[in-house]
């Protein structure tokens, strides 16, 4: 279940980039090929850039030819939330952050082995963390 965070509009508005916003609360797409992260290779995690929740691991992300970061699957079974989507005339699966309910994208069932899922996420959600080398 989504937690509740205690912001208001206001708040996320100030807290996030114009384009941060758009996606993450007013479940915005960037355009295909336009955001940071669809062909980052570096080690480490993808977090919401709304509450810094982990979400997706990079040992996870493959190149779909999308447009988009795509991952086979999350970083942990509550780490994000599944909500259907009607919007656009098309029924998807949405993709929300458990934490704190931002949009991050959707997933498809036409990614790769082992889960069979394309998780197709908005650079624009997402911060990334390195994973610190030894």
């Amino acid at each position: 279940m989504v937690k509740e965070m205690d912001k208001t509009e206001k708040d996320w508005k100030l807290e996030l980039s114009p384009e941060q916003y758009r996606v993450l609360r007013q479940c915005g797409t960037e355009p295909p090929f336009s955001g940071k992260y669809v062909h980052h290779k570096e080690d480490g995690t993808y977090v919401c850039a709304g509450c810094g929740a982990e979400l997706f691991s990079s040992d996870k992300k493959f190149e779909s030819g999308s447009g988009w970061p795509s991952f086979w699957d999350k970083i942990s079974e509550d780490s994000v939330e599944l909500k259907r989507d009607t919007s656009h005339g098309m029924i998807r699966t949405e993709v929300v952050c458990a934490n704190c309910g931002g949009h991050l994208g959707h997933v498809f069932r036409d990614g790769p082995n082992p889960t069979g899922l394309r998780y197709c996420i908005n650079s624009a959600a997402l911060d990334f963390k390195s994973k610190e080398k030894n």
